[in-house]
């Protein structure tokens, strides 16, 4: 069953979408976590059910992860979501450390993906649907410029100066 909720954050107003889990933190794998305007970002679909009380230990974490507490998320993902190409783009996220930021390029260079791939590694990025939590706004172009970020650049600016405050 899928199961939703909504969060306000200073990003806005979040939606959460996951599926029940014995193996994760509250019970709850995360599939998706959107903003408003998002390019791509999930919308309730008929047969979801809200269950504010399934995404505790979600929305504690990102309480503390707005408030500068929380360096790591410790967040189970749902099963199904994305290509083999784009799982293993979004893994190595996970790799990019809290308050520093990476490049398109270095990040391709770091999966043994070619140059050419590059395009293509933006793209899976653009895809990524965990955003705040699988950290995406780390990245940014070779000369240090905040570019493709689906929450919009607002939003990865913000993400970044929380960071790095």
């Amino acid at each position: 069953m899928t199961v939703h909720t909504t969060f306000d954050s200073p990003l806005g107003e979040l939606l959460l979408v996951g599926e029940a889990s014995a193996t994760a933190p509250g019970g709850t794998a995360l599939a998706s976590l959107s903003m408003p305007g998002q390019k791509g970002g999930a919308t309730v679909q008929d047969g979801w059910v809200r269950d504010d009380d399934a995404f505790t230990a979600i929305t504690g974490q990102l309480r503390a992860y707005f408030a500068g507490t929380l360096t790591h998320f410790d967040i189970e993902y749902a099963d199904g979501a994305g290509t083999d190409f784009q799982r293993k783009v979004w893994s190595a996220l996970d790799s990019v450390p809290y308050g520093t930021t990476t490049t398109y390029g270095k990040l391709a260079e770091r999966l043994g993906l070619s140059r050419a791939a590059v395009r293509a590694l933006g793209t899976a990025l653009g895809r990524n649907p965990v955003l705040v939590v699988r950290p995406c706004h780390r990245v940014v172009g070779a000369d240090g410029s905040l570019t493709g970020y689906a929450g919009g650049l607002d939003r990865k600016r913000q993400l970044l100066e929380l960071e790095t405050a």
